[in-house]
């Protein structure tokens, strides 16, 4: 199994976010493998969930449409250990806490481990509660990614230090979406991060163009970028590996 680690392995990182049944999970399938023949070190796939609080309207719709297709967890895990053959980058989950809670946390993470995926982000789950999951996922060599928000403040320490895979440092207040700029001090987020964990760490929420994606690249480990390349999904359905690819390869370019 290729380890989150491998993702940073002496380059600036590259993680895709897609989410899975959108349009259709055979689709989903050669959107990710054109992620990374486009230069993604690392996919995030997003397990659809009813509610994902963290996601702005696009990721939201995504959610949406995969639902409607009828996808479940379990199909998203025959889709993933297909893949697995497939592709030899990292993969790691996306989803919300009640998912893995109503499937079973073992049962859930040793099915995660069977599919090749080496991590799980779960945004709704609390620092506070994050030991729990953890202690079950290290029996499956499954790492918890922590993610630190702008908001964190006294806590970033405390969160950084507990850290596995990559610290996904979020760049702004609200939700996922493409924003035409970003505000916050985050240069001084992620030196504070690096005072006190050698995680990597990735810049995620907001980031859509190249040259987003080559300053955050200079200031962190990695980039993350998800509704940007779930947007061309959306507008171009099935026949969107292609247009994902040359989006990829484009933040990809970028970035060296």
């Amino acid at each position: 199994m290729n380890k989150i680690a491998n993702a940073f392995d002496n380059k600036k990182a590259f993680i895709g976010f897609i989410t899975a049944g959108d349009p259709d999970l055979e689709t989903t399938k050669e959107i990710i493998k054109s992620m990374a023949q486009g230069g993604c070190d690392l996919v995030e796939i997003g397990i659809p969930f009813s509610d994902p609080i963290a996601e702005g309207e696009v990721i939201q719709n995504a959610n949406i449409r995969a639902l409607k297709n009828n996808v479940t967890t379990d199909d998203v895990f025959k889709m993933t250990k297909e893949l697995s053959e497939e592709v030899d980058i990292p993969m790691v989950y996306m989803t919300y806490l009640n998912v893995l809670f109503r499937y079973g946390y073992d049962r859930f993470l040793q099915k995660a481990k069977d599919c090749g995926i080496c991590g799980v982000i779960i945004p709704d789950m609390p620092f506070e509660e994050k030991a729990e999951l953890q202690e079950v996922a290290k029996k499956y060599g499954i790492e918890v990614v922590s993610l630190i928000a702008p908001t964190s403040e006294d806590r970033i320490k405390t969160i950084a230090g507990s850290a596995e895979g990559f610290i996904y440092t979020v760049s702004s207040l609200g939700v996922t979406g493409m924003r035409s700029e970003i505000k916050t001090d985050i240069k001084s987020i992620v030196a504070s991060i690096k005072e006190v964990s050698t995680v990597p760490v990735a810049i995620g929420f907001g980031i859509n163009t190249p040259e987003q994606a080559k300053q955050y690249s200079e200031i962190a480990d990695g980039i993350i970028i998800g509704s940007a390349i779930v947007k061309i999904v959306a507008e171009h359905s099935k026949a969107s590996p292609q247009y994902v690819y040359d989006y990829v390869k484009s933040i990809k370019d970028a970035m060296v």
